[in-house]
């Protein structure tokens, strides 16, 4: 099978992946938008989300700017390469995706809402990529902190799913598994944090299917990449 004439991506076994390095990626003391630390502790009472939605610059912007958002960071997950770089996680030995660690307030803002978020702003049926960009590092993902964020996901996926294919649309590709920890998420460099509010002419090529999310409770979030 092949994609723009290309064999379709896929993802390496642990024991094929890169070796990576036990050290993390250094990233700055605070997210430059938001101006509270990118890595933990975080606030008592805070929930942890992380989702993949093609190239995490535009993710990452997208979520800054919802109201109840602590902070936000780059990363990269749903892989086997401990504390991979941005090269080895390009070059798909590394079986991660590019993701977005979203520190949120619940009182704020909920987990289903963030979810709508994440359904209306992609097109979760790309398999190994999104629009323009191919490769695992693309894929759709969402990789959740508790158990109650699992449940919901996949319900709210089950919902999604129902619309777009009463819009004609295809079958969901998106990854949805348990983070395990958030050792799990391996901090981007540190260029990458915040990308689009240090370069606000740079590439984002972040859009959905136009089909709405409604999930029980939310009437989506009104909230788009653009």
């Amino acid at each position: 099978m092949s994609l723009f004439g290309r064999s379709t991506p896929t993802i390496p076994a642990p024991q094929q992946a890169l070796p990576g390095r036990e050290d993390p990626m250094a990233v700055a003391p605070e997210n430059i938008v938001l101006h509270h630390p990118m890595t933990p502790p975080f606030p008592e009472g805070s929930e942890v989300a992380v989702f993949g939605m093609g190239c995490f610059w535009g993710i990452e912007r997208l979520f800054w700017r919802m109201p109840g958002v602590w902070t936000t960071a780059a990363g990269y997950a749903g892989g086997s390469t401990p504390n991979p770089t941005y090269q080895e996680v390009c070059s798909g030995g590394t079986g991660h995706t590019e993701v977005v660690l979203v520190v949120h307030d619940p009182a704020v803002i909920t987990y289903d809402q963030l979810l709508a978020a994440f359904w209306e702003n992609h097109d979760p049926t790309q398999g190994m990529r999104q629009w323009n960009d191919v490769g695992t590092q693309y894929r759709s993902a969402i990789y959740t902190t508790t158990q109650a964020q699992f449940d919901a996901a996949v319900a709210s996926m089950e919902v999604y799913q129902g619309a777009l294919l009463s819009a004609g649309k295809g079958e969901i590709t998106t990854e949805i598994r348990p983070l395990g920890s958030t050792a799990e998420f391996f901090y981007a460099e540190d260029y990458h944090q915040q990308y689009l509010e240090k370069n606000p002419g740079g590439y984002c090529d972040m859009h959905g299917t136009g089909v709405a999310c409604s999930i029980t409770g939310t009437r989506g979030t009104g909230v788009t990449a653009s």
